[in-house]
Order: C-alpha cells, then structure tokens, then sequence
C-alpha cells in the first residue's frame, strides 16, 4: 500500500474548529488526546447512541444508499468507532461488495470487531494507507471536527477514491440564530453530558460528550467545509442540512480522469 502524494505547491490549511487547549494543552498534543479519549470510553460509545434511540444508525444507512452507494461497492468507512455505520455499509453493498474499516483508536477498533468481521485499519483520516483509485465510496461520520487540517484530510479522501467515486460525510450542526445556538447548547452541552453519567457513570463517558460538545460549537461553518473540499478538486462539492442543531451532510465527487 502506498501512501499520500500530492504536489508541491502550497496549500491553505483549514482546522476544523479553533484550538481547545484546555483539554490537551498544546496544540500538537490534540491527536493523542482524542485517541486516548475514545480509547478509555469505547465500552460506552453504543450507550450514548441508545440515548437517541439508535435512529442515527438506520439514516446514515439510508442515507449513504441514497448518495450512490450500492451493490458490489468497495467501500471505505473512516473513523467507524464502534462498527455502527459500517454495518449500513455491508447491507449496502451486499455479497458482492467489501467493505473497509479505519480508525486511530485501538478501543473502539476492539468494540467494531464484535459486530464487523472485515478488514480493519488503523490510522488517522489525514494519512491514509492506501493505493489511488482504491474506492468506489468514502465514508465518515461524526467524526470530521477530529482531523488536523480539512484541506489535507479531503486530498487524501479524494485520491483513494476512484474516478467518478463518491464522498459522504454527517456532522453535526450548530444554528447560527441565537435562539437555535441556546437551544442546540442546551442540549448537546448540558442534557446529554448528563444523561452520559447517569447512564454510564463514567465521568471519561461524560468528557467525551463535553468534548463533542465544544468541538460542534467552535467548528468552522459548513460553507468553509464546502470550500475545504472544493480545494481538495472534489466536483460537486456541497453541504445538505438534515436536522438544524442536530445533523449536516457534506458530499463530493472526485473528478473522471
């Protein structure tokens, strides 16, 4: 397997959201922060998903299909935590198809074995180890805010893509009303942190979500997103909000030779 290669030329740099020190303290530190925290809250990370009644799950599967996904698709599903998403995947593609995991975190890596029996990666969505022109479909979800740099991190998405390939990502979603910040705060900073350690009791389980938290509010907006993908030559590079406070799509193609 090859890694990335890119031209020389050089590139604006897009982080997803401004620096919380306050959780790993320098900047450089943040990588191994977030691998270690989803490490130590692995066990919990489908409770969490309970809370909502697991209707993510079921949406991202249909959601996925609709964006071009189908049978006989070698698939790559970036950052697949807990193996939720790319058990969509597997329906999506059916016999004929494969499907890809990766993920930087050992834990949550060992929780997807439980339900996912195909290849598993690890690594960071910026540094992929894997061939040009390797995927028909690219997948993340909810898991865009963790990357250094948007720009480098779709280079990369783009280049394993095949031709004409597809990228579909979900995030989350801040209103940009005041009203709708309150709302949307109130409860993804304060209900659900909550109902996480009473559920949980984990006070690790309860940083996670403070930390989602956080990373939502202060992510760039969804048109720098937009604008992030462009720069990395996706055609066709769009956003597509889905629930307000809740959910946004970000889709792309990468471009026929």
């Amino acid at each position: 397997m090859s890694t990335s290669q890119h031209s020389d030329e050089p590139t604006e740099t897009i982080p997803p959201h401004t620096p919380l020190t306050s959780y790993y303290g320098e900047v450089p530190a943040r990588e191994r922060y977030v691998r270690d925290l989803f490490n130590r809250t692995a066990p919990h990370y489908n409770t969490v998903e309970k809370l909502f009644g697991n209707g993510g799950i079921l949406y991202r599967r249909l959601s996925m299909k609709f964006a071009g996904m189908g049978p006989g698709m070698k698939v790559l599903d970036i950052a697949m935590g807990t193996g939720n998403v790319i058990q969509g995947v597997v329906k999506n593609i059916g016999p004929t198809g494969q499907a890809f995991g990766y993920d930087p975190s050992p834990g949550m890596i060992a929780e997807a074995r439980k339900v996912f029996k195909g290849p598993i990666t690890r690594g960071v969505g910026e540094r992929l180890p894997f061939k040009t022109n390797t995927f028909d479909f690219v997948t993340m979800g909810i898991a865009l805010r963790h990357v250094a740099d948007l720009v480098a991190t779709f280079r990369e998405y783009n280049r394993v893509l095949k031709p004409g390939g597809k990228l579909w990502i979900l995030e989350s979603h801040v209103p940009e009303s005041k009203l709708g910040h309150a709302a949307t705060k109130l409860f993804w900073a304060k209900i659900i942190p909550g109902l996480t350690l009473v559920f949980t009791r984990s006070p690790e389980a309860k940083e996670l979500m403070d930390y989602y938290w956080d990373t939502v509010e202060k992510c760039v907006s969804p048109e720098r997103i937009v604008e992030a993908l462009a720069k990395a030559d996706f055609e066709d590079a769009r956003s597509n909000l889905i629930v307000p406070g809740a959910f946004i799509e970000y889709k792309g193609t990468k471009r026929q030779i």
